[in-house]
């Protein structure tokens, strides 16, 4: 097959959607891999270490896109490499659709077949290639807090671990999945006082039985969030419904009613975001205020460590690349179920649910798609 990695180009992008290694694997198994010129240059991996690899290097994203069959970058496609798409194209990366109007309008008119890494599952019903950049937002999602308490930065001049006879900083952390939990982590390590809300209790025992009393767990409802955020230094939004709008749990009336100088990570703004006061920004402009709350909601946060992400992102993602490489895409998704959750757009119709339902847009299950394909 011929695979394609174009550069990235959203703001402050620098992750790839191969590392070297990766396409050292599918060029040994016989497939063509074509790679923007310097996609890799900004985190170590140079046009020299892809050729190496077996990489040809193509000079301009249009090229990429006109060489493949498989293309495959991190974030989702913008504008303008949305128009490069053809209907015998496929197209792995994340999507986020149900936030984005006019990404899933136009991904339905390229016709191209389009699986979202954040939608595929596993055997445990877990998102094994969300996973890896949840890990990594979560754990960042504590750098960016601390910092934005700071007092120069807007933030309430508060030192999360405290220190000896200060009281250290109050972090509530909504959702004790894979973000939360990461999030907890390190808001733990640097000696924060935490707070984790759930709706799963078993997702509370578990964090529970790992921290025992250096942590408080709550059962979430309404009535415990708005409590909870409106004593709170630094808030944590990282909740997820798999391919759906992310549930507006914070109100703007309670940001309206929290700490002057506190600050809102949300986490889930790719979908939307956790809070009504919540929209997208960048790296170059991280962050802003609303009733004196700072927030922080950028929509790549791993893009920051980029290669570190890059790495981990591959760990997940490879094995589905040779897969759709090896068998093609319609066998690829016959013969696995959970890639095939993945499937979100496809000859011209929604394959994902709660895609179709956010957007109220007709659906077609990916099975009665995948004939024609």
């Amino acid at each position: 097959m011929r695979i394609g990695v174009p550069k990235e180009i959203k703001n402050h992008e620098y992750r790839v959607g191969l590392t070297p290694h990766s396409v050292a694997e599918l060029t040994a198994l016989g497939h063509e891999v074509f790679i923007e010129t310097r996609a890799g240059a900004e985190i170590g991996f140079s046009d020299e270490d892809y050729i190496a690899a077996g990489a040809q290097i193509s000079s301009s994203a249009q090229a990429v896109f006109e060489s493949a069959s498989l293309v495959v970058k991190v974030k989702e496609p913008l504008a303008a490499e949305r128009a490069m798409l053809r209907p015998d194209h496929t197209l792995f990366t994340y999507l986020h659709l149900a936030p984005d109007r006019a990404q899933t309008d136009d991904l339905i008119a390229s016709g191209a077949t389009c699986i979202a890494y954040e939608t595929v599952t596993d055997n445990h019903g877990r998102l094994p290639l969300l996973a890896p950049m949840s890990e990594v937002a979560g754990r960042m999602s504590i750098q960016a807090g601390a910092s934005c308490l700071e007092k120069a930065k807007g933030g309430r001049g508060v030192l999360l671990g405290g220190v000896p006879g200060v009281a250290p900083g109050k972090v509530v952390i909504l959702g004790g999945g894979v973000v939360g939990s990461h999030a907890l982590a390190m808001a733990v390590g640097l000696g924060a006082d935490v707070t984790v809300l759930d709706k799963s209790v078993d997702a509370l025992r578990r964090l529970d039985s790992l921290y025992g009393n250096r942590i408080t767990t709550l059962y979430s409802t309404r009535s415990v969030v708005r409590q909870q955020v409106l004593a709170a230094d630094l808030v944590i939004g990282g909740v997820l419904i798999p391919g759906a709008a992310a549930p507006k749990l914070v109100t703007a009336e309670m940001v309206s009613s929290m700490l002057p100088g506190s600050v809102l990570v949300d986490v889930a703004i790719d979908q939307g975001g956790c809070a009504e006061t919540s929209k997208a920004t960048t790296h170059d402009k991280p962050t802003y205020v609303v009733d004196e709350v700072v927030h922080y909601c950028v929509a790549n946060m791993p893009g920051a460590v980029a290669r570190t992400s890059t790495l981990a992102l591959n760990n997940a993602t490879l094995p589905f690349v040779i897969a759709l490489a090896e068998k093609g895409t319609r066998s690829a998704l016959e013969s696995d179920a959970h890639l095939c959750n993945g499937l979100n757009v496809a000859r011209g119709v929604i394959t994902c649910d709660s895609v179709a339902q956010a957007h109220g847009l007709a659906y077609k299950s990916a099975t009665s798609v995948l004939e024609h394909l």
